[in-house]
């Protein structure tokens, strides 16, 4: 669940674009409901093997990118980029009954972009009952979904006072008390592996967290839940399920 006011910084300045160093690899297969396309991005050898969840863009699953700018075109919250530090794993607990999920992450990206003030979804990936994973929150056109061209991760909104580093995927559903489907805990599972063999983290260590940005520190597990963060009963049952998720992330990740 994504918390007010959680900017680690206000209107930072746009940064440069590198040129693109790995071009990402998409391979076309089945379309879904949504026109998805099963994607692999760009990832060092050690980690591709985990890569096996179905991807939806941000044009797949329908952003209204308007959104983002004011009515002089404006930008609202330019772009952000930090070295990945940590991952951190939420619920929406966002009480829709929408049977679309794509409408439920429409929903999500207007409230916190404009109702919430974010300037675009907080969340860097959203994951549904049946496991397909949703882009979250803009990060260019030059790298992979939630990085930039050189890999850094795009700042989002979703742990305040400890988001530049901190990448948060949010599963669409309220789990207070009931668990995940078993999709979405297998999406979890792989594109948390994804991450953490692309970013050289250890899915069952921990790290002392320093936000780039104000400098604040924290202990926290390298994969965690809001509730490492926060006072929250964010993410409810999957809090419960980490110990096992961490372990089963480390074992798709060769060497």
């Amino acid at each position: 669940m994504t918390d007010p006011n959680p900017a680690d910084s206000r209107r930072p300045a746009r940064p440069a674009r590198p040129v693109p160093l790995v071009p990402r690899r998409v391979f076309l297969g089945a379309l879904g409901a949504a026109g998805a396309l099963s994607v692999v991005p760009r990832l060092p050898a050690s980690a591709a093997a985990s890569a096996t969840y179905t991807l939806l863009s941000r044009a797949d699953w329908g952003a209204d990118e308007t959104l983002r700018y004011t009515a002089d075109g404006t930008e609202i919250w330019p772009p952000e980029y930090y070295p990945v530090q940590t991952l951190t794993v939420h619920h929406t607990a966002d009480g829709s009954t929408d049977p679309d999920p794509a409408a439920v992450v429409r929903a999500i990206y207007r409230n916190d972009t404009v109702g919430k003030g974010y300037g675009d979804i907080g969340y860097n990936f959203l994951i549904d009952r049946n496991g397909r994973v949703y882009e979250g929150r803009w990060s260019g056109t030059d790298g992979t979904p939630a990085h930039d061209a050189t890999g850094r991760m795009v700042t989002g909104a979703h742990v305040q006072g400890y988001n530049s580093g901190n990448l948060g995927i949010a599963l669409l559903g309220t789990f207070t008390t009931t668990p995940p489907t078993t999709a979405a805990r297998t999406a979890l599972v792989q594109l948390l592996a994804d991450l953490a063999g692309r970013h050289a983290l250890v899915p069952t260590g921990k790290v002392l967290y320093r936000n780039p940005v104000s400098g604040a520190t924290r202990a926290a597990p390298v994969i965690g839940g809001h509730l490492d963060w926060a006072a929250t009963d964010c993410p409810g049952t999957i809090w419960s399920q980490l110990p096992a998720i961490r372990t089963e992330v480390a074992a798709l990740i060769p060497g």
